[in-house]
């Protein structure tokens, strides 16, 4: 449509021809707000080509002033040089109004970016309305509007004084837009500066004392790996800090009353070294970790976000830290067998302290339907067909299982699925569309079988108050600085509300659906751990989330798309050892119902306790207090460093065995003398 406009307006310029010179200009318009509203890729492609918004602004302007030129044909060099000198005034202001927006941005973009903390003192205010700051393409075309219409009605016969009016009000919006953005440069009105911001965040760490935290670096999907560590981190002893380095993971972080700071810049971070933080958790590997590792005075500890039996979850990555922290003996054994370089020392067992509120196996399903969660993983880094179910075994899975009419399917794919393998987001889109057909069909059968009006009320009643406490409301156009000075140190006893308003929502939203519903579970709520509660049986892959789900001892079954034999699938992967053991065909999936509705013809149960306490270690002491005394001795750790580290302590060199035939080399005691040089030389 951009394209045929123009192509209409050159010719109705030239004939010339009114009406068409009208109806293409007015196209033109209509196209150009409509692909900076829904289609903003296209105008980003053809900024690239340099057909910016400007230049087809500018393009149309003299399209219509051709146009005037050609109907008039007289005398109009004096009329008509007026109004293209007004329409340059008016592109200069509206590069003006572009510049001072980028001046405006760069001062609210500070080096620090904060949430649940007091950043009042950096003298915050909310950001301009986006479209002064953010939208050029669409600010250009509002205040061309005026203008444009101005040029058309004169085209029309009008006086041409309707064209100077027109293009006098574009001017003026581009002016008190300037003036606007004039003000928010003022010393008075912009935050403070980067070296102030610094220097507040300085104070601020000076003051709070962090001694634990969580460090997290990852792409935009990746959010829920440090997400699963808020509750645990939260409860150790101490003060505990997140330390993210992307800006926009800052909004990612699930609700949490832990301060988070943002430190993209490398140098910023080295500020950790001079506080008092002792020790960090690494839930995952990105290259920004490294970076961090470089301060000496905190101890670094790789907790991971999930353990399974692929190479993922024993990454020669982990050498860089000072310990390993595992579920259980399986993990430490998985390190040993992968010979990457972990000492054992280093591997400390900590359990899951996510999964103390899965609940534990009852039983048989105790209502009419047999709740199976299927959870398939993703395909991993390296498109491994092995890695999950859902490209070559997903489709016949489901299938199966929707053709038992007592069977309710919760479907929860992760959510990096087709993230690699273009076809397994593919199969996932065809895995729901055949879940939502087989729910539409039920529904039909079970008409008078709906839960009461009153289930869906209370569970908008729980949303919005799980909402209020979870979500903080922003306008649109808020950028990073409104969201600090509006997010900043929540109210007491906050998480707790959030536990006991979670635990509402969750009741609520399974009461809200008749037991007989197929659901599409793929939002954050409800979380992994809540379907784990409702499920009676697990299908998935080989991942951490059966690692997880064995916290309940129930009955699951693993997907084996790798290739193997049944029981080259079992020796190679020790999790699949207490589950039935799914063929891509998906044929084993009525005599793994029929498992699970009678529990004394499953022949896995007492492999499953077994394998629980494999995977995730013993239940007493519990994983959060393992987990609590393994960052405790971590810091001391940290502390016993700093001490032998501290100004005026004098280093202390072992001495070198000595080599047959060779002078030994003196050690350098604490007398700190210094070694001799011939020595040093042999």
């Amino acid at each position: 449509m951009l394209a045929v406009s123009f192509a209409l307006q050159a010719v109705g310029a030239l004939l010339p021809s009114i009406p068409l010179l009208v109806a293409s200009t007015a196209l033109g318009l209509a196209a150009d707000f409509a692909m900076h509203r829904w289609q903003r890729q296209t105008a980003a492609a053809l900024g690239k080509l340099h057909a910016t918004v400007f230049v087809r602004q500018v393009v149309r302007d003299l399209l219509v002033v051709t146009g005037l030129i050609r109907i008039e044909d007289q005398d109009y060099e004096t009329k008509y040089l007026a109004l293209i000198c007004g329409l340059l005034l008016f592109y200069a202001l509206h590069f003006a109004c572009q510049a001072l927006a980028i001046l405006v941005r760069r001062s609210r973009t500070l080096p620090v970016v904060t949430r649940n903390i007091d950043a009042s003192a950096l003298r915050l205010s909310p950001a301009p309305p986006a479209l002064l700051t953010q939208r050029s393409g669409q600010r250009l075309l509002m205040f061309s509007l005026p203008s444009m219409a101005g040029l058309l009605i004169t085209t029309t016969g009008g006086s041409v004084l309707w064209a100077a009016a027109g293009i006098a009000v574009s001017a003026a919006f581009a002016v008190v837009a300037v003036g606007a953005l004039l003000l928010r440069l003022l010393p008075g009105r912009r935050p403070q500066g980067n070296d102030q911001t610094l220097e507040w965040f300085e104070a601020w760490l000076a003051e709070y004392q962090p001694t634990v935290g969580m460090y997290f670096s990852g792409g935009t999907s990746s959010a829920y790996q440090a997400n699963m560590w808020l509750e645990p981190l939260a409860r150790l002893e101490g003060r505990p800090l997140i330390v993210l380095r992307e800006r926009f993971m800052v909004k990612q972080i699930a609700s949490t009353d832990i301060p988070i700071v943002c430190l993209p810049k490398v140098a910023d971070l080295m500020r950790l070294e001079q506080s008092t933080l002792k020790t960090l958790i690494h839930p995952s590997n990105s290259g920004k970790t490294s970076q961090v590792l470089r301060i000496p005075s905190i101890k670094h500890a790789f907790v991971n976000h999930g353990e399974s039996d692929k190479l993922s979850s024993c990454n020669p990555y982990a050498k860089a830290y000072d310990e390993v922290w595992v579920a259980g003996p399986a993990a430490r054994e998985r390190y040993a067998l992968a010979s990457v370089g972990i000492d054992d020392r280093d591997v400390v067992e900590i359990g899951r302290p996510q999964l103390d509120r899965i609940e534990p196996y009852t039983g048989a399903p105790a209502g009419s339907y047999t709740t199976v969660l299927y959870a398939p993983t993703w395909e991993g880094w390296d498109g491994n067909p092995g890695n999950t179910s859902i490209i070559e075994a997903g489709e016949n899975i489901v299938r199966a299982l929707l053709a038992d009419p007592k069977v309710r399917l919760l479907y929860k794919p992760h959510p990096l699925t087709g993230s690699v393998v273009p076809s397994a987001g593919t199969a996932n889109a065809r895995i729901q569309e055949m879940i939502r057909a087989a729910s539409v069909l039920r529904a039909t059968e079970h008409a008078d079988e709906r839960p009461a009006p009153s289930a869906a009320a209370e569970l908008a009643g729980r949303t919005a108050e799980l909402d209020r406490l979870t979500t903080s409301s922003f306008r649109a156009s808020a950028d990073d600085a409104e969201r600090m000075l509006l997010q900043t140190v929540p109210e007491p006893g906050r998480s707790a509300a959030v536990a006991t308003a979670t635990a509402d929502w969750e009741a609520a939203h399974w009461a809200s659906f008749p037991a007989w519903e197929h659901q599409i579970v793929v939002g954050a709520r409800p979380t992994v751990y809540a379907c784990f509660n409702v499920a009676d049986v697990l299908v998935s892959d080989v991942s951490s989330v059966i690692s997880d789900y064995l916290a309940s001892e129930k009955p699951y079954a693993v997907a084996n798309t790798s290739g193997l034999s049944e029981q080259d699938f079992r020796d190679a992967f020790p999790t699949v050892r207490a589950g039935a053991v799914l063929t891509p065909d998906g044929s084993g999936v009525p005599a793994l119902l029929e498992a699970v509705r009678h529990p004394e013809k499953d022949p896995y149960a007492e492999a499953r306790a077994e394998l629980k306490l494999h995977l995730l270690g013993p239940s007493d002491p519990p994983s959060v207090v393992r987990f609590n005394d393994a960052a405790r001795a971590l810091c001391a750790a940290a502390d016993e460093r700093r001490a032998a580290t501290a100004p005026g302590t004098p280093p202390v060199v072992p001495a070198v065995p000595a080599v047959p035939g060779l002078p030994a080399i003196p050690s350098q005691r604490d007398t700190g003398a210094a070694l001799d040089s011939e020595s040093v030389r042999s």
